[in-house]
């Protein structure tokens, strides 16, 4: 971890996001004083508020934290807002979620899920996975996990998971050992204007995986990418894959299957 580990005070505009409140609670659970604004009222701020945060919904720099150390913003928030412009022109330390995402993990072992649809459910997964290995991760989850009622918790170790969000270019921030593409289908245009420049982002989150790391891409996927480190391409049945599946059957309320490729079988 970097200097983010010392912060003791966060403030954070836009603390109802599912990105922002899960970064929201890694410093909670560091012990720092966490408050925040945002627009409307939500279960999921209910709950912050039950773990330690404090939460108003008016924007009004009489309200804000002014011994804050970081400030943490959400794209989501307009160039305008009252409290974002007085932390700016007091020269506080302002920053994107993503840059603050980028800085908790920066160093770690990280394990990036990106894509168009899928990303969530298959980072709550593998976020799970490891959890119940026993060898355990930092999980920073795009929705609240049904099992655990939250979009983050914490671990000793420096593996980390992490949803990545293609919306205004955030994953660019990150630096993956892993990374999983699930899709590239059309969204966000309103940030890239059209689907080959947003195709085009996902070529260059691939290009930030480090020299000893691996993709993972969906196969059929057409990936623009200069990165040159090791590449699999999985699919649920389709056998042209480097890694699909096999015997899929449902047992005891889930799914039973092989893992399948050219040089293994898992069954």
């Amino acid at each position: 971890m970097t200097g983010v580990a010392n912060i003791s005070r966060v403030y954070f505009i836009g603390i109802g996001g599912i990105g922002m409140s899960a970064i929201a609670r890694y410093f909670l659970a560091r012990g720092a004083m966490v408050s925040g604004y945002d627009k409307t009222p939500s279960q999921n701020i209910e709950q912050l508020t039950r773990e330690g945060a404090s939460v108003h919904f008016e924007d009004n720099v009489d309200m804000i934290d002014k011994e804050a150390q970081l400030v943490v913003y959400t794209p989501a928030i307009p160039g305008n807002h009252t409290e974002l412009t007085w932390y700016r022109a007091n020269r506080y330390d302002v920053k994107k979620r993503s840059e603050v995402l980028a800085d908790i993990t920066e160093g770690g072992f990280n394990i990036c899920i990106a894509g168009t649809h899928g990303k969530t459910t298959m980072t709550t997964m593998t976020a799970h996975i490891l959890r119940h290995s026993g060898y355990g991760c930092n999980a920073f989850l795009g929705g609240i996990s049904l099992n655990y009622q939250t979009n983050y918790w914490g671990s000793d170790n420096s593996v980390n998971v992490v949803e990545a969000d293609e919306y205004d270019r955030s994953f660019l921030k990150l630096n993956p050992t892993i990374a999983v593409i699930s899709a590239m289908d059309a969204d966000h245009l309103e940030v890239y204007g059209n689907v080959e420049n947003m195709r085009a982002a996902f070529g260059s989150f691939s290009e930030r995986i480090n020299s000893t790391g691996v993709l993972f891409a969906k196969y059929g996927l057409e990936l623009s990418s200069s990165y040159t480190g090791r590449r699999i391409r999985y699919s649920l049945q389709n056998d042209q894959a480097d890694v699909y599946a096999e015997s899929i059957v449902m047992k005891d309320g889930g799914y039973d299957f092989d893992v399948v490729s050219a040089s293994w079988r898992l069954d």
